[in-house]
């Protein structure tokens, strides 16, 4: 049988199959079941307040200086339309999955966190132009200001990290992950939306840090390349299910160094601060301020054939 034929006569039961799966699946999104916004339309938003952010930037050409505000209003206005609509389908879902009663209007919710969002726009840009001070002044191989805002992966990260964090702060189901994850697919740098991070935060090259949920850091702390701070074990409850809603990750203080490598686990594990956390660490108990934690330094051999030289 050749695939024209064998699509004219069998591809319609495997259609009608998958079909049907519909209505027992919880994953698949259509107009009447769940109506959520596709990963793309969230991106959007995402790209237009990053524009916004950082204006001329991350589009296609600069921005007219005389025309800024009038910009900025009439690109917040259509965020603030679509967002909204967003999240509303996204506490619709959220009260589906939950089998929630009571949970309070979901348009009013959603409109709510859009208005919140928009309303810390000016703080999470001067945080951010902290973040790319702290890069300038942590990294020698960095030349201006704006080589790291068009550049800089980790600074692509922590600006939609601040964004989703927002959402996330005011309960938003869905949305906030779908925006850490296109952050996560753009850099390789995993930071969850409910890690709370404070301003001058610099991660240099990036790739392979790995941020959880209920991590803390301070002001003024560098972490390099392939730094997790993570889990040590995930509580479960008496049916055996992970028990949410608990601190699972470590805290940092301020001014702390990361060097690349390291591994930092558990809910219960503090980093001082002004400590200095060598490469390839694995910590899983608290450190003092100002505490230097390196790994012990490896004895290297030369060899000349099988023998040890000297």
């Amino acid at each position: 049988m050749h695939l024209n034929e064998w699509m004219d006569q069998s591809l319609p039961k495997v259609v009608r199959g998958i079909a049907g799966a519909i209505n027992c699946c919880r994953t698949a999104n259509t107009e009447k079941r769940f109506n959520l916004a596709g990963q793309k339309a969230v991106h959007a938003v995402v790209d237009a307040l990053l524009g916004v952010l950082f204006p001329g930037c991350h589009g296609e050409q600069p921005l007219l200086e005389n025309r800024l505000e009038l910009t900025f209003n009439i690109q917040l206005r259509s965020v603030a339309v679509a967002l909204a609509e967003q999240i509303e389908h996204a506490f619709r879902y959220q009260c589906e999955f939950e089998q929630c009663r009571n949970c309070g209007d979901c348009r009013r919710q959603a409109e709510e966190a859009v208005m919140g969002l928009l309303e810390a726009l000016p703080d999470l840009s001067r945080a951010l132009q902290r973040d790319v001070q702290a890069a300038y002044d942590g990294d020698p191989a960095a030349k201006s200001h704006m080589e790291i805002v068009m550049s800089y992966p980790g600074l692509h990260a922590i600006a939609i990290h601040r964004l989703a964090h927002q959402l996330y702060l005011r309960e938003v189901p869905l949305i906030p992950r779908v925006m850490s994850e296109l952050a996560h697919s753009r850099t390789g740098i995993d930071i969850h939306p409910g890690a709370r991070i404070g301003e001058a935060f610099f991660i240099d090259h990036g790739t392979g840090v790995v941020i959880g949920e209920t991590c803390i850091i301070g002001e003024n702390v560098k972490i390099y390349q392939g730094v997790t701070l993570g889990a040590l074990s995930f509580p479960k409850d008496e049916h055996g299910n992970p028990i949410k809603g608990i601190k699972r990750h470590p805290e940092v203080g301020d001014n702390v160094t990361i060097y690349a490598g390291a591994t930092i686990l558990g809910g219960d594990t503090r980093v001082g601060a002004g400590a200095v956390i060598g490469a390839n660490v694995w910590l899983t108990h608290s450190v003092p301020d100002n505490a230097k934690v390196y790994n012990q330094q490896p004895k290297p051999l030369s060899r000349a054939g099988d023998k040890p030289a000297g």
